[in-house]
């Protein structure tokens, strides 16, 4: 990459993380949307998929219709972020239903399917050896991001629900003019056809197959431990009731630490290569998931310790394999294949 260019990276990481603020952020309200609109308890849990559900089907148009390799990523990237800065925004326009807040918390997760893989396929039009490392920055971010509600629902117990709608809203149309900034990557290839047939093609690839499989088993992984974290950290209280923990600041620390082990972990892979510390990765958290029934006995601070560790090797892995997925897919329909590994990768979550 051109020296020059070298601030394109921390832009491209900080409007990730502005425009992904819809999904984080927006979870610590959901509490409040049930008890302000008067819904089922039930409806917490239907809101939270509606936007999963949402990112899937959106991951899957996009990478169908060859979005971001088609037309200009950083375009598709700021139209998606104002597309879903409206759409989560307009929950507070009128008393609403759990229908119209499963709509719009759906349309927030579509739009984001224009910007978590869509980034990454910014970077990866600018980074060639070093994407690992880039990759690492970036999703390293997202684990800080994915991490803040739980930091959120500490210090915002006094503000209005509304405010940190609009405040997210803000930040993603932020995020999105920011993105408007970086130029076209010296590695982007565009795709001048739409070909139905090249997002099930690329399966082919050996190398490419086996890395969206070891992507596909760490996402299930993955989001099965961070939903659980909160779970866990109950569970041992119930179980040791001398303990009093703050779960949301401890929750927050366990997963928000991950995103400096993405950071680590594409340094290291310009040493080692990015295969050997991905599988270490993959391999040191299944054996972490394996250990964990047993980690209950464990007096506090071994127990915090060890869900620190599994934090840190559970997401190491997230941006190595993206890289394998990049470096081993034709590079017209690059944009195609990560955002196809990502819904993939989500719908198995």
């Amino acid at each position: 990459m051109n020296k020059k260019n070298n601030w394109v990276l921390p832009v491209i990481v900080i409007a990730q993380f502005l425009c992904t603020s819809l999904w984080f952020a927006g979870n610590a309200v959901l509490p409040d949307l049930v008890k302000d609109f008067g819904l089922n308890e039930s409806a917490l849990g239907h809101i939270t998929s509606a936007v999963q559900f949402g990112f899937i089907i959106g991951t899957l148009c996009y990478a169908t219709l060859m979005i971001a390799d088609r037309f200009s990523a950083s375009l598709v990237f700021f139209i998606s972020a104002v597309l879903g800065a409206l759409a989560n925004c307009s929950i507070i326009s009128a008393e609403q239903n759990i229908n119209s807040l499963l709509i719009l918390r759906f349309f927030t997760g579509f739009f984001l399917a224009g910007i978590y893989p869509v980034g990454m396929k910014i970077a990866s039009d600018h980074f060639e050896k070093g994407l690992g490392k880039a990759l690492g920055f970036l999703v390293g971010a997202l684990v800080v991001g994915t991490a803040f509600p739980h930091l959120l629902k500490t210090f915002t117990s006094s503000l209005p629900w509304k405010m940190v709608i609009i405040f997210t809203a803000g930040l993603s149309i932020f995020g999105g003019i920011l993105m408007l900034l970086v130029p076209v990557g010296p590695y982007q290839k565009k795709s001048l056809s739409l070909n139905f047939t090249a997002i099930f093609s690329i399966f082919r690839n050996r190398s490419f197959r086996s890395a969206a499989f070891g992507y596909f088993g760490h996402m299930w992984e993955l989001y099965a431990f961070w939903a659980f974290v909160p779970v866990i950290l109950r569970t041992y209280t119930t179980l040791h009731p001398e303990e009093n923990l703050n779960i949301s600041v401890l929750s927050f620390l366990i997963i928000a630490l991950g995103g400096l082990a993405c950071i680590i972990g594409g340094y290291l892979s310009q040493n080692f290569g990015t295969k050997k510390i991905a599988f270490t990765a993959l391999l040191l958290s299944g054996c972490c998931c394996a250990a964990s029934p047993f980690a209950f006995n464990l007096s506090f601070i071994p127990f915090l310790i060890f869900l620190i560790l599994w934090g840190l090797v559970v997401i190491a892995d997230s941006p190595l394999f993206s890289t394998l997925v990049a470096q081993n897919a034709p590079a017209q329909i690059k944009g195609t294949a990560i955002t196809l590994v990502t819904c993939i990768g989500f719908s198995i979550t």
